[in-house]
């Protein structure tokens, strides 16, 4: 893992965290408890600041990054980032999905209980509604998320990702 402090500030990180050994984490970059950031995951705190909070899961090849000066990138609880997914300068809040390949930008807000799809394109200050999936290039709400969805899948992945990463510290 490369593990880099920038301009003076460092990564910190909570406790019972993943990090793949090839995982890059640069610059201000604060994480919750029981996150994992996974094989050629990358986040750079080093033109603003990351912010994770508990149960994070940054799979492999995502990117987060911020925009100089101007758009931080906040992430609150049991939030995935699916494989490849670019999260830049933006604001997701708690028991957020974010699927494989999907692309959030700059002052962009993803509310709580909320689906972005693989492969979804979130343009600029865009504002997803909480309960909401959204799909498309760009993306657009397709329907509301239900109970069972929100269980089965936001939940569900948050949760296997603190057991898979449980598997790589034994």
């Amino acid at each position: 893992m490369l593990i880099k402090t920038i301009n003076g500030k460092s990564p910190e990180f909570g406790e019972n965290c993943f990090i793949a050994e090839n995982a890059t984490i640069v610059g201000e970059v604060s994480m919750g408890d029981e996150c994992s950031v996974w094989f050629n995951a990358v986040i750079r705190g080093d033109v603003h600041y990351v912010k994770m909070g508990n149960r994070v899961n940054v799979q492999d090849g995502a990117v987060i990054h911020c925009t100089y000066q101007r758009f931080p990138t906040n992430i609150g609880n049991n939030v995935s980032i699916g494989h490849n997914a670019l999260v830049h300068g933006c604001t997701l809040h708690d028991n957020v999905l974010i699927g494989m390949g999907a692309i959030v930008m700059d002052g962009c807000v993803v509310e709580s209980n909320s689906i972005v799809a693989a492969g979804a394109v979130v343009t600029q200050h865009t504002r997803i509604e909480s309960g909401s999936i959204y799909a498309g290039v760009p993306a657009k709400k397709i329907k509301d998320i239900s109970a069972e969805l929100q269980a089965g899948e936001i939940n569900r992945i948050a949760e296997n990702y603190v057991k898979y990463a449980g598997w790589f510290k034994e």
